[in-house]
């Protein structure tokens, strides 16, 4: 396993709308275990391909509960509902949170690293969680949907 370096704001690939993944071969097998090992050593929850400079619809989540982890490649918001406010942070953005609303659940359509393609529905944290890393894959920053920022102890010392 690799862990691979994480771009931070301002590089223009967090900006970028990224390109669907159209080869499903070993190269993108190891890419989604690497993308793994990296997050977790980062202590994230999520990671998207632009976060480590690739603009394919790659993301990866694992939020800790029973879902375990999720690969979402080419995913497709189909259906939200409800609404939820929370604190939300990114790897590409160290030390900064702030509190962003999105939808409560979300109907999501994808492929895993192998191309099957499943349908998900998720809720509360894991949605936002899948959320966040979506609009990644579409260039959109967390900090476009902020509707107030989280004074950190280290912003204030």
């Amino acid at each position: 396993m690799t862990i691979l370096k994480i771009v931070e704001h301002p590089h223009p690939v967090l900006e970028t709308e990224c390109e669907p993944v159209t080869r499903f071969d070993n190269k993108l097998k190891k890419l989604v275990k690497d993308m793994f090992e990296t997050m977790y050593e980062a202590e994230g929850v999520g990671l998207a391909a632009p976060q480590i400079g690739i603009a394919e619809q790659i993301a990866v989540v694992d939020v800790g509960d029973e879902t375990g982890q999720l690969v979402l490649i080419n995913p497709v918001i189909k259906k939200t509902s409800g609404s939820q406010s929370g604190p939300e942070g990114c790897l590409s953005f160290p030390g900064l949170f702030g509190e962003v609303e999105r939808p409560f659940e979300v109907t999501v359509t994808a492929q895993d690293e192998n191309g099957k393609e499943f349908t998900l529905k998720a809720s509360d944290f894991l949605a936002r969680a899948i959320q966040h890393e979506i609009d990644h894959l579409h260039g959109i920053l967390f900090t476009s949907k902020v509707i107030e920022y989280y004074e950190t102890e280290e912003q204030e010392g």
